[in-house]
């Protein structure tokens, strides 16, 4: 038998394992709050939890970003199983996406907050994961799917 939707799948296992395995070394390897600085004053790897959602968005959430998390996670468990086979832009995409959210839902239950550490300091932006970046490029990948079945039109 054949498994349908084996992109979505892929992409899925891979986010959610490397989100899980660069959570685990940083956890490991540093100190909350401490800061490792690879290009000083643009990317450090600085460890801090996160009580809201990606980007520290609604900071202390967590009950009900918990449930969010399992909630889009079994939707597209159930797209991805019972539904159409999907173009592999939208297998790409919404993988990418159960991958993140598995993974920032685990630590969510686990932990009751989420593991971030890619910290841009160049931009000023918040402190991020692995498991953020899959659902950014997830919903990019989406959004070139959908640009790709924009019909044409015929102008005379």
């Amino acid at each position: 038998m054949r498994l349908k939707n084996r992109l979505f799948w892929i992409a899925a296992f891979i986010a959610f394992f490397l989100d899980q395995l660069t959570k685990y070394w940083v956890v490991q390897t540093f100190t909350k709050g401490q800061t490792l600085p690879l290009l000083p004053e643009i990317f450090h790897i600085t460890y801090v939890t996160n009580t809201g959602a990606a980007f520290s968005l609604f900071s202390g959430k967590v009950e009900w970003l918990r449930w969010l998390s399992l909630g889009v996670s079994l939707v597209l468990i159930g797209l991805a199983s019972f539904g159409p086979v999907l173009n592999r832009w939208d297998q790409l995409g919404y993988g990418l996406i159960l991958g993140g959210a598995v993974g920032n839902g685990i630590d969510r239950f686990v932990l009751g907050y989420v593991v971030d550490f890619l910290d841009f300091r160049l931009i000023n932006f918040a402190v991020f994961n692995i498991a953020d970046s899959f659902i950014s490029i997830g919903i990019v990948c989406l959004l070139i799917g959908s640009l790709q079945k924009t019909p044409t039109s015929n102008h005379r």
